[in-house]
Formats: C-alpha cells, sequence, structure tokens
C-alpha cells in the first residue's frame, strides 16, 4: 500500500468534509426512521454525494500535484503506472 503524508492543514480540512458528511448521512437515516417526505430525503442524498464529490475532487488534485508530478518527473515505467493508477481510480469515481 503506498502512503503519502498530507500537510496537516489539507488533512484537518479533509477530516473536518468528513465529519459534515458524517452528519448528514446520521440526519438522513433519523429522516428515514421518522418517515420523513421521500423528496426531502432524495434531496439531503444529492446534498451528500455532492459534498463526497468535493473530497473526492480534493484528494484528485492533491494527488495529481504531488504524487503523480513525481511519478511523471522519474519517467519510464513508473510514470505509465502513475497515469493508470489515476485513470482507474477517476474511472472508480464517475
Amino acid at each position: 500500500m503506498k502512503h503519502r503524508e498530507r500537510p496537516s492543514e489539507f488533512k484537518k480540512q479533509l477530516m473536518d468534509r468528513m465529519e459534515r458528511i458524517n452528519g448528514q448521512t446520521r440526519g438522513i437515516l433519523k429522516m428515514i426512521e421518522e418517515d420523513r417526505y421521500c423528496i426531502d430525503i432524495l434531496i439531503q442524498i444529492g446534498a451528500v454525494k455532492g459534498a463526497l464529490n468535493q473530497v473526492a475532487l480534493q484528494l484528485f488534485e492533491d494527488h495529481s500535484h504531488h504524487c503523480l508530478a513525481d511519478s511523471l518527473a522519474s519517467g519510464g515505467q513508473k510514470e505509465e503506472e502513475a497515469v493508470g493508477e489515476l485513470l482507474a481510480a477517476l474511472k472508480r469515481m464517475l
């Protein structure tokens, strides 16, 4: 498993966003338990999906600027692997 330590401020931003998303998903669970109106639940699900997409985009951008850039600078087989890995991640996101 590959590993890269992220700057503490970036890591804190990601963790704060994920905590908010966690709260939103708990809210959706409560809405379902309370038999809330379907459209209201769907709106909240859309908000969670949008928030997760933003976290994914932040990570994608960070990866591109750091991990991918380092791999491309080294060239050769490592370059091809890095691009393949990035494309595979993008396909999973979409």
